[in-house]
């Protein structure tokens, strides 16, 4: 069977020729609006400005559904794995010294990851000197958790002395193996070390209420159908302006959100007092970039020393070719600054710097875009600046204030739970609940007896919205987020 188009999209609206309030000519539907009326009070003079702060989102995610409370995916952890801070009580010129590993090994097998046959590096946490080894004898398991003993390819033996297998003397990272004729193979083998990361949703919602006497104060909107016609649509400022601050709300739980602690009363309030999915809360952006993310603290990366840093981090994670930075107004001029001092106007010529000689790009102290490693596109973040939000919070250490937010762009692999199969996810999207018989993307509805509704005894008419969605941040070690 060929396919074919199932739903047809339409709008619950239906113009009236005459000016009469009724529940099909009431202005409050999502999409019509999205659609057909993003300005219905253009004659009003906006003293602030465009007030809503959302878009954010909408810039660098998708939406897609979800059916359950909790939502799952996994991330592919590193194929190579480095110790850092691995210890050793041996002496200087030992040719075979045993190792104690001290970072965090398997929890539940105690293993770590070297096996008899692998050459390893050895390199001095205190910068005195480097050896080369083949492993010759590993202990795992209780009793001997993390120990390795290798033969040194230096006839000299160890470089240096160690202060005891409970120190962090020593980084040690294998590059290869190395086995005498005639062997048995490798002994052994790794699984795959992947990451589950989870969250869950949360429903939002407001109301807008108004009684049958003030139901006079409604104001009018003539329209022009698809078909040719005309007629009617009514709306309420005061419901107009609920339902943009509910749109702004939208975006701003996803970005701010935190899970309850159990046995927090916020866990007792929106859960149901215990632990995570059912504990309340969900895992806002800022919040899983503050847990599995970079931050920048102690100010901007106002210099490209600063920012060549920040480079150098992004080399250690994904190495993510695009990223979008998302700044406040003082981060973005900061970047500007940096990015014009690389450009000098002396008497022996120009230099254009990071921008391949292109006057006019240099020229423009409004960079957008430029390259250093990686392509970075730079956007103001009205959220950021909004006085009411998250702009004019005091500054320094402590503060919570944030400066700006960097975004890769495009999607990634992850292992779908639900599907069973990798899937292509953009690195941040939002995942709203719905099934065949129900959609809670975002609903409105009217109840009431006035202006139309009669679904009760109450002389009001109140517009209701709701909202059921969780936002995924993937590949999270690949943000930075820049705070004070």
């Amino acid at each position: 069977m060929a396919g074919q188009v199932n739903i047809i999209p339409t709008f619950a609206l239906t113009p009236s020729s005459e000016r009469t309030p009724t529940t099909e000519n009431y202005i409050t539907n999502f999409d019509f609006l999205n659609q057909y009326l993003p300005d219905t009070y253009e004659k009003e003079f906006e003293r602030y400005g465009n007030r809503t702060i959302s878009s954010f989102l909408r810039m660098v995610g998708a939406e897609m559904p979800t059916n359950s409370d909790l939502i799952k995916w996994a991330e592919q952890g590193r194929l190579h794995t480095k110790y850092t801070q691995v210890g050793t009580a041996a002496v200087a010129g030992t040719g075979n010294p045993t190792f104690q590993v001290n970072d965090v090994i398997d929890p539940v097998t105690a293993n770590q990851v070297v096996r008899i046959g692998q050459t390893v590096a050895i390199v001095q946490n205190g910068g005195s000197g480097m050896n080369k080894a083949v492993v010759t004898a590993v202990a795992n398991g209780a009793g001997g958790a993390g120990q390795f003993t290798v033969a040194c390819y230096e006839a000299a033996g160890l470089v240096a002395a160690g202060t005891g297998v409970g120190n962090s003397d020593v980084t040690i990272f294998i590059y290869g193996s190395e086995f005498r004729k005639g062997t048995a193979g490798m002994a052994g083998s790794l699984e795959a070390n992947d990451f589950i990361f989870s969250n869950k949703p949360i429903i939002l919602k407001d109301t807008y209420t108004v009684s049958g006497s003030d139901m006079a104060q409604i104001g009018w909107v003539e329209i022009t159908t698809e078909d040719g016609g005309t007629g009617y649509l009514w709306y309420l400022k005061s419901e107009h302006e609920t339902r943009l601050r509910f749109d702004d709300y939208l975006e701003t739980a996803m970005i701010e959100a935190v899970p309850a602690e159990t046995g927090s009363t916020a866990a007792t309030a929106v859960g149901d007092g215990g632990a995570a999915p059912n504990g309340g809360g969900s895992d806002g952006i800022f919040y899983v970039v503050q847990q599995r993310g970079n931050i920048w603290d102690g100010g901007n990366p106002a210099v490209l020393a600063d920012f060549d840093n920040v480079i150098s981090r992004l080399d250690k994670q994904g190495a993510i070719e695009e990223n979008v930075l998302f700044v406040d107004r003082q981060f973005a001029f900061d970047i500007d600054d940096m990015l014009a001092a690389q450009n000098s106007y002396g008497a022996g010529g120009t230099s254009y710097g990071l921008f391949d000689n292109d006057e006019e790009m240099a020229l423009n102290l409004g960079f957008t875009g430029f390259r250093r490693g990686y392509d970075f596109y730079k956007s103001d973040w009205k959220y950021l600046n909004d006085p009411t939000m998250r702009g004019g919070l005091p500054t320094g250490a402590g503060s919570g204030r944030v400066n700006g937010l960097l975004v890769p762009a495009g999607s990634t692999s992850v292992y779908d739970q639900v599907l069973g199969r990798n899937a292509k996810r953009p690195f941040l999207h939002v995942r709203y609940r719905a099934s065949e018989t129900e959609d809670r993307r975002y609903k409105t509805w009217i109840t009431g007896s006035a202006g139309g509704a009669a679904t009760s005894d109450v002389d009001n008419m109140q517009v209701n919205f709701l909202s059921e969605r969780a936002v995924c941040t993937l590949g999270a070690n690949n943000f930075f987020i820049f705070q004070e």
